[in-house]
C-alpha cells in the first residue's frame, strides 16, 4: 500500500463537486412534526434498521437506498404491499438531494460508513450508522469532525449504550462497591466456518452496481465466492471479526471503565488457522489495550472449543459473559456482581439496548448532542480500537512460541491469554509449522494527534487511512 499523503487528500477533497451538491439544509421540526428517514444499506442489518425506525411513533422511512438492484426491489416491494410509498435509490449522492429528508439511517459495509456520514452531515441530515463507524482512524475522526461542524446529531450502532442495566451495574462499580477495578476482559467466541477459495476473479451478481459497491475502496475484481457479508474478511472492505462484533464488548469496557481516549499502546496476536480460504483476517485474535490503571484484553475464536465439537469455549472464568470487569473485590458479569469465590451479590437486568433507535429520535428532535447514548465521539474512539489491534496484527511477523512469551514475559495477564490461545489451538489439533501464529508489535499512539510514534510507527501509520478512489474521497477538511 502506498503512504498517503495529507497534500494529495486535499487535492482530492469533496472530489467532484460534493460540496456544492450536499449544501447544509435542515428542516424546522415541530415537536409534532414526522421525522422523514432514509436506510442506506439493508440486505442485512439495514433491513432490521427499517423495521425498528417504522415503529418509533412520528417516524417514518420514505427512501432506500442500495447498491444491488435485487435488494431494492425486494424492500420495495414490502412497502407497496403495505400500501406504503418509499422512494428508492441506488446511488447515494442522488438520495442526499432530497431535502425533505431528515435523518439517514446506514448499515451499508464498512469501508462506506464514513463516506456516507460525511456527506449526510454536510448535506445537512442527522445519521444513525452502524458498527464499526470507520474502515480506518483516520476517517473515523474525519466523521466526528464533520458531526460538529454542521451540528448534527451521529448516533454510533453500539447499542449496548442504551442499555440501563449495564448503566446501573457500572454506576455500581464505580461506587467502589466491588473494590478498585483491576481490569476489563471481553470475548467474541462464535462459530464460522471457511468462505471458500477461487481460482480466478468471480462474476459480479446481475443487478449489483459494482463500481458504487466498491466506492472508496480499490476497484478490484470479485475475488470470493459471495460478494454480500464475506467482504467482512477482506482487508479493502472489512474490518475481521474483532471490527464486525469485538466492538460490541470493547466499546462496553471503555464504558464502564470511563476512558475517552484511545489505548496508548496496543498489542494483538493471533492467525487464521486450519483454513485455505479467500479470507484475509483472522479466526483466532487477541488483543491487549495497555490503558492504566485498568488495561482491557479482547479474545476472539472462530474455531470450536476442539476439533469435530460444535460448541464454544467458555470464557474466563467459565462464564458465558462477553465482558467481565474484575475489581479487587469480586467482578462484573452476565447481569451479576459477584464477589471472588462467583458467589452473587447483585443483580442487573441487561436489556441490550433495545431503546437505541428510539434514542436517537429522541436526540434529533431534542438537538442535543448530549441527549445521545453513543455519540459518535464514542463510537470513533471504540471502533479505533479495533483498528489498533488490527494493526498491531497486520504488521506483525511470524513468531514461535518463545518468541511471543519472551516479548510479553512481563505482564502476566498476556501471558495467562497467551497459555488459553495456545491451549485453543492444541485442542482444534492447530499444526502452527503450517499456519504459523503472527504476533504483533507493541504499537504506541499519541492520542492528541492520533497517530503512531516509537517502534513500528512508520509501519503502522501507513494503516491509519487509504487510498480513495475518486470521486469517492472522504475529504480533509470536511
Amino acid at each position: 500500500m502506498k503512504t498517503l499523503t495529507r497534500r494529495r487528500l486535499l487535492k482530492t477533497t469533496l472530489a467532484g463537486g460534493a460540496a456544492a451538491a450536499f449544501a447544509p439544509y435542515s428542516r424546522v421540526l415541530g415537536a409534532n412534526n414526522d421525522l422523514r428517514v432514509a436506510v442506506v444499506g439493508f440486505r442485512s442489518q439495514g433491513s432490521n434498521h427499517i423495521k425498528y425506525f417504522s415503529r418509533i411513533p412520528g417516524v417514518r422511512v420514505v427512501a432506500l437506498c442500495d447498491a444491488d438492484q435485487n435488494v431494492v426491489d425486494r424492500e420495495d416491494k414490502k412497502f407497496k404491499e403495505r400500501n406504503e410509498k418509499v422512494d428508492t435509490y441506488v446511488d447515494v449522492r442522488k438520495l442526499l438531494e432530497d431535502k425533505s429528508i431528515d435523518a439517514i439511517i446506514t448499515a451499508t459495509p464498512n469501508h462506506w460508513h464514513a463516506l456516507v456520514t460525511v456527506w449526510a452531515c454536510q448535506a445537512g441530515k442527522d445519521v444513525y450508522v452502524e458498527k464499526p463507524v470507520s474502515h480506518n482512524i483516520w476517517e473515523g475522526r474525519k466523521m466526528v469532525e464533520a458531526a460538529r461542524k454542521y451540528k448534527r446529531i451521529v448516533q454510533a450502532g453500539t447499542q449496548r449504550r442504551s442499555d440501563e442495566g449495564l448503566a446501573a451495574a457500572f454506576e455500581y462499580i464505580r461506587q467502589g462497591n466491588l473494590g478498585k477495578i483491576l481490569r476489563a476482559r471481553c470475548y467474541y467466541f462464535s462459530p464460522r466456518g471457511p468462505i471458500g477459495k477461487v481460482d480466478g476473479p468471480q462474476p459480479v451478481p446481475e443487478g449489483v452496481d459494482y463500481n458504487l459497491w466498491t466506492g472508496p475502496a480499490p476497484m478490484a475484481p470479485l475475488m470470493r465466492k459471495k460478494l454480500h457479508y464475506d467482504w467482512h474478511w477482506q482487508w479493502p472492505y472489512g474490518n475481521g471479526d474483532l471490527g464486525n462484533n469485538g466492538i460490541h464488548y470493547i466499546d462496553v469496557c471503555r464504558w464502564a471503565l470511563g476512558y475517552t481516549t484511545m489505548a496508548p499502546r496496543t498489542i494483538s496476536f493471533g492467525g487464521k488457522f486450519l483454513w485455505d480460504d479467500d479470507r484475509q483476517t483472522p479466526n483466532t485474535q487477541v488483543v491487549y489495550y495497555d490503558y492504566q490503571p485498568a488495561p482491557i484484553i479482547f479474545e476472539m475464536r472462530n474455531l470450536p472449543r476442539k476439533k469435530g465439537d460444535s460448541a464454544m469455549d467458555a470464557t474466563y472464568r467459565k462464564t458465558r459473559a462477553p465482558v467481565v470487569i474484575e475489581c479487587e473485590g469480586g467482578y462484573y458479569a452476565g447481569g451479576w456482581a459477584c464477589d471472588n469465590e462467583g458467589k452473587r451479590i447483585k443483580q442487573f437486568k441487561e436489556t441490550g439496548g433495545g431503546g437505541h433507535h428510539a434514542n436517537f429520535i429522541q436526540a434529533v428532535r431534542s438537538r442535543k448532542m448530549s441527549d445521545l447514548n453513543a455519540d459518535i465521539l464514542q463510537g470513533h474512539l471504540s471502533t479505533a480500537a479495533c483498528h489498533l489491534g488490527n494493526i498491531s496484527y497486520r504488521i506483525g511477523r511470524e513468531a514461535p512460541r518463545e518468541d511471543i512469551v519472551e516479548s510479553i514475559q512481563s505482564n502476566n495477564v498476556l501471558l495467562d491469554a497467551f497459555d488459553r490461545f495456545q491451549e485453543h489451538l492444541l485442542m482444534n489439533v492447530v499444526n502452527v509449522q503450517e499456519t504459523p501464529r503472527i504476533m504483533g508489535p507493541w504499537v504506541t499512539i499519541d492520542p492528541e494527534t492520533e497517530t503512531f510514534v516509537g517502534d513500528f510507527s512508520d509501519q503502522a501509520n501507513i494503516h491509519l487511512s487509504r487510498n480513495y478512489r475518486e470521486p469517492f474521497v472522504v475529504p480533509e477538511k470536511v
